[in-house]
Parts: structure tokens; C-alpha cells; sequence
């Protein structure tokens, strides 16, 4: 007796090989990033004021990588045992280039945020995230209403 068995795979009706190719899509609509688990760094030295300017480099940071296209994903975490602050998602091929831009944030420079980075497999439309929440947040997230989210968690 023999078993045959298949996967099924069909067209997508929807499928736009343009903006496939434009974002780097495989087959699938998938592509490699790197993702970065932002902890608490072992910098516990650093007074308020200078918290407040590796912080408000930090921002910058994100804001400017995400400008590039470089990051396509950020945000903090609730405080948690665990001690992780935040991700990043960065639309790299690899670790290297990640800790590269990590270079351009004080906080992490500083070893106030460490950072964990692995390879993640997601949704090329994600670098189209950005775009979106442009269009849609109120006010922009500063270092003012990141202070302010955080003493709300």
C-alpha cells in the first residue's frame, strides 16, 4: 500500500507581483528581519537628567531609522519579570547590520537598554506599517508621552 500525500497550494487571485518585488517579498509574501528584544541595561549609574537625554536619543533614533526604512517595528512592553522594555523590528538580512543601527541609540550605547536580536520571518507588508500609523496617530509619540505611557503601565 502506498500513501500519497501533497499539500495543496492556489494562486492568489490578489496577488500584486509590483509591490511583491518592491518589498522584498518571497513566494510566500514573507521576508527575513531581525528582532530586537530591548532589557533593562546594566547602566543603573545614570542620574535623571542624563536618563532623560540617552532617552530622548533613543526616540530620535527611532524616529530616524524608521525614516530610513530601516526599522519597521517599535514599541515598548509593559514592565514584567522578565526585565524586557521594547522591540524593535529592523528589515535587515542579519544580526551584524542590526547591531550596526543599535550604534546610532545612546540608550543602548550607554547600557541603559541591552538589546537580544534574532533572525524573525514575517510579512513583507509589514515595512508598509509605518506609512499606516503615520496616517493615523493624533500625536506624535514623543519622549514626553513615552515618559508619560510608561507611568501609566
Amino acid at each position: 500500500m502506498i500513501t500519497i500525500s501533497s499539500v495543496a497550494q492556489s494562486s492568489n487571485p490578489d496577488y500584486n507581483p509590483e509591490l511583491a518585488q518592491e518589498l522584498g517579498a518571497d513566494d510566500y509574501g514573507m521576508k527575513w528581519y531581525v528582532l530586537v528584544m530591548l532589557k533593562t541595561g546594566e547602566n543603573t549609574t545614570a542620574d535623571a537628567e542624563t536618563q532623560a537625554e540617552l532617552f530622548s536619543g533613543h526616540m530620535a533614533a527611532i524616529r530616524k531609522l524608521s525614516d530610513e526604512g530601516l526599522m519597521v517595528l517599535a514599541g515598548p512592553l509593559e514592565p514584567n519579570e522578565r526585565t524586557f522594555r521594547g522591540i524593535f523590528v529592523f528589515d535587515v538580512q542579519t544580526i551584524d547590520e542590526a547591531r550596526e543601527l543599535l550604534k546610532e541609540d545612546p540608550a543602548v550605547r550607554e547600557g541603559l537598554l541591552s538589546a537580544e536580536l534574532f533572525r524573525w520571518y514575517g510579512s513583507a507588508a509589514l515595512a508598509k506599517y509605518i506609512d499606516v500609523h503615520r496616517q493615523i496617530e493624533k500625536v506624535s509619540f514623543s519622549l514626553l508621552s513615552f515618559a508619560h505611557h510608561q507611568t501609566v503601565l
